[in-house]
């Protein structure tokens, strides 16, 4: 397995690849991230994962300087998984300049659910990916990026940037990972207590449940939905939890679902000092 430090580098390895397939990480690895790679392996000839914790998405008072970094554990784990090219830049080398040139996503997707409760965070996550894929991909007549569908509406606002640039990319969704107790896999479970990681289950309980209402409420869902999502999140408030939202969307823009709309059901709520998110389509 290569490492690559630098875009220069980077590039220098690809430069016999015709279409690689790539796996943005920010590290701490965990089964959902190898599940990823093992998904991309055969979509290209090049399998390669990027290693880096994006100052950009990050809000002032979010974890950035405590985001868990475990360099040697994942190398092992991408190696044993096939990776074949690790680029795991410095922010030196990723960003040599204030970045001052920004990509923002449509305000009507990017500024919803995640992007009100973390103003700023699609511009800094279609930013870094932005730039990881013209590094990635420069040159190159095609390639494939694969993403996992617990960001959901990351994953939306991706394939938005994709279709809308040109891209030459097929950008690829990948069910979420869970636990065996279907607790969605996440770096930062890992800052959850032991009592903590016990009780996190019930977000995943609480958004199926939502799912479950509005499916018998179809015929009168929009009447009927803000009271169903009220009382889920009132829900999680009783057990403790802070709840941002839990909510029913239809799946291709996330805005408010009519009656016959493919769903999706979508929550993110901090249990302690650790915010969690997950969803399901329905």
């Amino acid at each position: 397995m290569l490492i690559a430090r630098s875009i220069a580098e980077l590039r220098q390895h690809l430069a016999h690849s015709q279409r690689p397939a790539f796996v943005p990480t920010m590290g701490n690895l965990h089964a959902g991230h190898i599940q990823l790679i093992e998904r991309a392996r055969p979509l290209g000839d090049c399998t390669v994962a990027s290693i880096f914790v994006n100052r950009l998405q990050f809000l002032p008072h979010e974890d950035f300087d405590s985001y868990p970094r475990t360099w040697e554990a994942d190398c092992a784990k991408l190696q044993a998984a096939g990776c074949n090219l690790v680029f795991a830049p410095r922010e030196t080398d990723l960003y040599p300049e204030p970045q001052t040139v920004k990509v923002h996503a449509d305000p009507a997707l990017g500024s919803i659910l995640e992007g009100e409760f973390r103003p700023g965070f699609f511009t800094g996550v279609s930013t870094v990916v932005m730039k990881l894929f013209t590094s990635v991909f420069t040159g190159k007549a095609q390639g494939v990026a694969v993403f996992g569908k617990k960001d959901y509406q990351q994953l939306m606002v991706i394939r938005q940037m994709v279709r809308q640039f040109a891209l030459p990319i097929e950008v690829v969704g990948v069910d979420t990972c869970r636990a065996e107790d279907g607790l969605a896999l996440s770096s930062r479970n890992g800052y959850l207590s032991e009592s903590e990681r016990t009780e996190a289950l019930h977000l995943s309980l609480a958004l199926r449940a939502l799912g479950r209402d509005a499916l018998a409420a179809a015929d009168a869902l929009a009447t009927q939905l803000p009271s169903l999502e009220v009382r889920a999140m009132d829900g999680l408030r009783q057990r403790g939890w802070q709840p941002d939202y839990l909510t029913v969307r239809r799946r291709h823009d996330l805005q408010a679902p009519q009656a016959g709309d493919p769903l999706v059901v979508l929550g993110a709520a901090k249990l302690g000092s650790t915010r969690l998110i997950d969803n399901f389509e329905i």
